[in-house]
């Protein structure tokens, strides 16, 4: 397998020609029912199969949500391998969305799982919990570098209990998902059109309180069913803006099983955002 380039400027490219925007691979039980499935690994596959097929060739990046397939054991894993696979043959990014974050060898095999070149489960980037400590990441770190991959590192979640750890003061002063912030800005110096390490940040948090300038992508999730809308990114993000990646999950999937409403609702949520964005 030839070299890629780094994940930042593949990403960027991604981004300017199929629109600013990431959708999820969420199947879980609710809306497999809702599409009329059966809560097993043949309706987990019909689910998959046709978001892969009605969107790979069209948005920058997927996201599957590895713990909707693992719940199903190896049998919901082939199904995750096969979308990994046929996503990237038909041009979008694949973001493994399994926020893993352990320490040294175990890391590291977590790291080899996904962002490996000969991993079953290859995918062009990751997300991780630095709350083990920033340094706990070196070895998803290191391994991105070496296959052109990326790591999005959770930084401000949405979810309301998040805020008592990542807003706790750290020991320099000042909240602690700044500091992992700051972390990131530094793995990214330098890089040109953005770098490969990317942050993790709700858009529903209104002013985000902290600087998101790191020179790298900004995965924000919340677009849709959870209550922000594409206009709120300007206001979370500030200058940094150009660099979201905004992530529409049950927006998007609600309009399945038909693969044209799937379609239609992801170029309406990325005509949104192109609009929201040149505003800044």
């Amino acid at each position: 397998m030839s070299p890629l380039e780094p994940f930042g400027t593949r990403l960027r490219q991604a981004m300017d020609t199929r629109g600013p925007l990431c959708v999820g691979i969420d199947p879980h039980a609710s809306l497999l029912t809702a599409w009329g499935l059966n809560d097993d690994v043949d309706g987990l596959e019909r689910f998959t199969r046709t978001v892969v097929e009605a969107l790979a060739d069209r948005v920058a990046v997927l996201k599957p949500q590895s713990a909707f397939f693992e719940r199903f054991g190896s049998r919901g894993i082939a199904v995750l391998e096969k979308a990994v696979e046929e996503s990237r043959a038909a041009g979008a990014l694949v973001l493994m969305d399994a926020k893993r974050g352990d320490i040294g060898s175990t890391m590291g095999a977590y790291a080899e799982a996904f962002l490996r070149k000969d991993s079953p489960l290859f995918s062009d980037a990751v997300t991780v919990s630095p709350y083990l400590g920033f340094g706990s990441l070196r070895p998803a770190l290191d391994q991105a570098v070496l296959s052109g991959c990326g790591v999005f590192v959770l930084a401000l979640t949405s979810n309301p209990e998040g805020a008592e750890v990542q807003r706790a003061t750290a020991s320099g002063g000042g909240p602690l998902a700044q500091l992992m912030l700051n972390h990131m800005a530094d793995e990214n110096a330098g890089a040109d059109p953005m770098g490969s390490v990317g942050a993790v940040v709700g858009a529903t948090l209104g002013d985000a309180g902290v600087d998101l300038d790191i020179n790298g992508p900004l995965l924000a999730p919340g677009i849709g069913a959870q209550g922000a809308t594409p206009a709120d990114l300007p206001g979370v993000f500030a200058a940094a803006v150009r660099n979201v990646v905004p992530s529409v999950s049950r927006g998007v999937l609600r309009h399945g099983p038909d693969a044209a409403a799937l379609r239609g609702a992801a170029e309406r949520f990325a005509d949104e955002i192109r609009v929201a964005v040149a505003g800044v």
